[in-house]
C-alpha cells in the first residue's frame, strides 16, 4: 500500500466544543443548545462532521451538560467528555484525549465548535483533503472577511505558509489589520494534536490554554502544518447573543429554501 493509500485510509473523528454557557445568549441554556431552524445549533455542527466522514463524534461538554445529552440520547456515534472548568480551547480538546488516544496513531481529528451552525460538509471535505494531500500534522480553513475584529488572525511566512495564529488581545497593530483569520475549522493527526496539547501554555492576555497554539509548537517540530482560505465569508458568523443567533437562523433559512428550490 503506498503512502498516500495508507493516508485515505486512516479514520476520522470529530471533536466539538460544547461546554460554554454563553452568558450573553440571556439564559440559563448551554449556548449550543439554543434553537436555529427549530434544532439546537450544535446539531448541525454533528451533522456536518458525520456528512464529511467522521465516524465517531466527541462532544466536550460543561454547563448544562445532561441536557447536550439527553439531546443525543440513542445516537451511537456520540460520546462525550467532560470539561469541568473552563480553561481555554486547547484544555477543553484534551479533556477528551481519553476517548481518543486508543486509536490516536491511526486517526484523524476534526475540532470544531458547536456554536458555528452555518458550517458545511464541503468546507469540511476541503480542509480533510488538503491535510491529508499535504501529510500534515495540522490543518486549518481560513476566511478573508471584510471586518476582521474579534477574530484570531492568521499569520504567514514570506513564502505564504502559515506561520501561527495570533489572538485578537494578543495582536500587534500590524497583525489586526489582517483580514484573512481563523473561524476555528481544524483536523489534525489526532496523536500529533494530543503530544502537541501536552506543551501548551497560558501565557497570553487571557490566561487561558489555546487550540491555535498547537499550529506553532507543530511547526517549531519541522511538522507540516497547513492552512486553506475554503470558509466563504457569509459561513463565518458563530453564535454569541440573541441577535446573532436571529441572525444565523435566517441564514440558514435562507440556505434550505434555496436547497429545496433547486
Amino acid at each position: 500500500m503506498t503512502t498516500q493509500q495508507n493516508n485515505q485510509n486512516r479514520g476520522l473523528v470529530a471533536v466539538i466544543l460544547a461546554a460554554g454557557k454563553g452568558t450573553r445568549m440571556q439564559s440559563d441554556l448551554p449556548k449550543v443548545m439554543h434553537h436555529a431552524v427549530g434544532r439546537p445549533m450544535v446539531h448541525w455542527v454533528v451533522d456536518a462532521a458525520r456528512a464529511a466522514g467522521a465516524t465517531r463524534i466527541v462532544l466536550v461538554i460543561g454547563h448544562g451538560a445532561d441536557l447536550v445529552r439527553e439531546s443525543f440520547r440513542g445516537e451511537p456515534d456520540v460520546e462525550f467528555a467532560l470539561q469541568m472548568q473552563q480553561l481555554g480551547t486547547g484544555h477543553a480538546v484534551t479533556m477528551a484525549k481519553p476517548n481518543l488516544e486508543r486509536d490516536a496513531a491511526s486517526t484523524d481529528a476534526f475540532v470544531l465548535c458547536g456554536d458555528g451552525p452555518l458550517i458545511r460538509a464541503e468546507t469540511l471535505r476541503t480542509l480533510l483533503a488538503l491535510h491529508r494531500r499535504e501529510h500534515a500534522a495540522a490543518t486549518l480553513a481560513t476566511s478573508v472577511i471584510a471586518d476582521p475584529k474579534g477574530y484570531g488572525r492568521i499569520v504567514r511566512d514570506a513564502s505564504g505558509k502559515l506561520a501561527r495564529i495570533v489572538e485578537q488581545k494578543d495582536a500587534t497593530e500590524a497583525e489586526r489589520a489582517i483580514r484573512e483569520i481563523n473561524p476555528s475549522y481544524y483536523c489534525f493527526r489526532t496523536d500529533e494534536l494530543f503530544g502537541a496539547l501536552s506543551r501548551v501554555g497560558n501565557r497570553n492576555a487571557s490566561g487561558e490554554y489555546y487550540i491555535t497554539d498547537v499550529f506553532e509548537i507543530l511547526r517549531k517540530d519541522s511538522r507540516t502544518v497547513a492552512a486553506v482560505d475554503a470558509v466563504p465569508p457569509e459561513d463565518v458568523l458563530s453564535v454569541n447573543d440573541p441577535a446573532q443567533l436571529a441572525e444565523v437562523d435566517s441564514i440558514l433559512r435562507a440556505r434550505h429554501a434555496a436547497g429545496a428550490a433547486r
